[in-house]
């Protein structure tokens, strides 16, 4: 690997990680040794770049910084055009839009040379999906989600029986043919998961809910792992 591609992986090793990264880590990852990695991290630092280093404990990328926009790596444009692929083949109308956007962007801002990858993938994603038809406005959802507003829905179960919610959406998930609302349900007090053609209303309320989106996510994902646990620890019971 040239130098200064091995600069530039260093750089996105540490913007993908939240928390420190030890040298042993980078040098693992970038297939080096961890003498080159503090050569290198010295001369980034020399550079103006941002990162504090911790004895022990590893690098961080300090926030403010950022490379230019599409500095990408082959392997990044396919991923990237993949990606909203899948979205523009899964999303609502809205998202869809915005995705083949981002294609048509990606391909005239990479340089001449990556233009095929975009053209012409390599890899595509899966056909459209039979999808059941959302009864819900997807796009105004999302919005809700990122301001952080309830959402009051009349939603039908599978015995086709109504019930008023009052929810706090924070996340829109995929499952086989259908797409999932995930939220805190103030009726039953617990995570629910809202199939979105299953709402027979839907009133897009101005009422903020008392916590953040990203804390309910954070709060979602440990209750789904606890959850696991405890399956696994029921199979292995029986």
């Amino acid at each position: 690997m040239r130098r200064a591609d091995r600069l530039f992986q260093i750089i996105q090793v540490l913007r993908r990680h939240r928390g420190p990264v030890t040298a042993d880590a980078i040098a693992a990852e970038l297939e080096t040794s961890k003498r080159t990695v503090y050569r290198d991290i010295a001369d980034l630092i020399g550079q103006q770049v941002p990162i504090r280093g911790e004895a022990g404990v590893g690098y961080v990328l300090e926030g403010g910084y950022d490379l230019p926009p599409l500095m990408l790596t082959p392997d990044e444009v396919e991923a990237a055009v993949l990606g909203a692929q899948w979205v523009a083949r899964r999303g609502d109308p809205e998202l869809a839009r915005a995705a083949m956007d981002l294609i048509a962007k990606i391909g005239v801002a990479v340089p001449e040379r990556l233009r095929p990858l975009v053209l012409e993938p390599a890899t595509r994603a899966a056909p459209n999906w039979n999808a059941m038809p959302d009864r819900i406005d997807m796009a105004q959802a999302r919005r809700a989600i990122h301001a952080g507003r309830k959402i009051r829905l009349v939603y039908r179960d599978e015995q086709d029986r109504e019930t008023e919610r009052r929810i706090w959406p924070f996340a829109v998930g995929y499952h086989e043919t259908v797409r999932l609302l995930v939220a805190w349900c103030e009726l039953r007090s617990d995570f629910r998961s809202f199939r979105t053609d299953r709402v027979s209303e839907a009133e897009f309320l101005e009422d903020r809910y008392p916590e953040r989106p990203a804390a309910l996510r954070a709060r979602w994902r440990k209750y789904c792992a606890e959850e696991g646990q405890r399956m696994r620890a029921m199979r292995e019971a029986s």
